[in-house]
């Protein structure tokens, strides 16, 4: 089976439409191609230089896949069982492995990556795919240099956490974008590390941001409080990398910036709803929530009160 499952493989890769590249940066042709594609539910999200997909087989029907990107990818299988399949990377054995769940796999930009595979469990797997040359890496790191080996089927508990972290950013949205940013930071750092058979030098703390950082960042956040801010944004303000800067901000500021961004927010609409006039409807959108009931979970959250009663205990 496997001689003719590779045949149609490539004939199925050739035939199935091509999706838009998810990173603007990138111009690769599709993501992992998954044959018959009608047994699968694919959800999706996009950050910069990173695109994260969750893939649940649906049903018990034997598929292929495939992929070859100048991207890196990082999969991630929660649930994967098989009574009978192959997988391969470029550069590696073919494996037979019929349960693979909560292993790893890393296929470097430009490796070949396919398979087939007879479920015994309905699959479910997050895809990352990554930028070698993505805004968000620290330059310290020279992540685009890097000459990554691939590696099937492996596990490393840190890398593994970091995944299924910025897996629960997939759905629902996530409220605050820059904390995915800076998951795919420790991202690109945890990928170095596992790559490095001599272990990753971190770059020394450079302590916190000075005053005039400080004030310039946090007057960017206060003015645009009811919108996402990029970390990108946030690190270019300051003249740091997102890396550099992310460790820096908590230094000076005791929260990550989402979190700091997330309590100013609430601040916000703690004055706002000294108002009586306002609805909490508008408040919520007044400080960048677009639902009333992702606005009461964030303010309750913090506080330990819904909005409504924290206005009525102003009396």
């Amino acid at each position: 089976m496997a001689g003719s499952a590779e045949r149609s493989l490539n004939q199925s890769a050739a035939l199935a439409p091509r999706p838009a590249s998810p990173i603007p940066d990138l111009e690769f042709s599709s993501l992992v191609n998954i044959s018959p594609p009608e047994i699968v539910r694919r959800h999706s999200k996009a950050w910069s230089g990173l695109y994260v997909e969750t893939v649940q087989v649906t049903r018990r029907t034997p598929f292929e896949y495939g992929f070859r990107a100048p991207c890196h990818l990082l999969i991630a299988a929660e649930l994967a069982e098989r009574y009978d399949g192959e997988t391969f990377v470029e550069g590696l054995p073919r494996s037979t492995l019929r349960d693979f769940t909560q292993k790893l796999t890393f296929v470097p930009a430009g490796y070949d990556f396919r398979g087939w595979q007879k479920p015994r469990a309905l699959t479910r797997t997050t895809y990352f795919y990554i930028d070698p040359r993505g805004p968000l890496a620290d330059p310290e790191l020279r992540f685009g240099e890097i000459e990554f080996k691939p590696r099937l089927f492996f596990y490393d508990r840190d890398l593994w956490e970091i995944a299924l972290k910025l897996k629960s950013q997939v759905n629902p949205d996530p409220m605050y974008p820059q904390y995915a940013e800076a998951l795919g930071i420790v991202l690109t750092h945890e990928l170095a590390r596992i790559s490095s058979d001599t272990g990753l030098r971190r770059p020394v703390s450079r302590g916190g941001l000075a005053p005039w950082q400080q004030k310039r960042v946090a007057a960017y956040i206060e003015e645009r409080l009811a919108y996402d801010i990029p970390l990108a944004t946030l690190a270019e303000l300051a003249r740091l990398s997102p890396y550099h800067f992310s460790g820096s901000f908590k230094h000076s500021f005791g929260l990550p910036p989402h979190r700091y961004h997330a309590n100013r927010r609430i601040e916000r609409a703690k004055q706002l709803l000294a108002n009586r006039e306002p609805s909490i409807t508008k408040i919520a959108l007044d400080v960048g929530f677009s639902e009333t009931s992702t606005f009461s979970a964030a303010f309750h959250r913090l506080t330990g009160q819904t909005p409504s009663r924290y206005r009525r205990n102003l009396d």
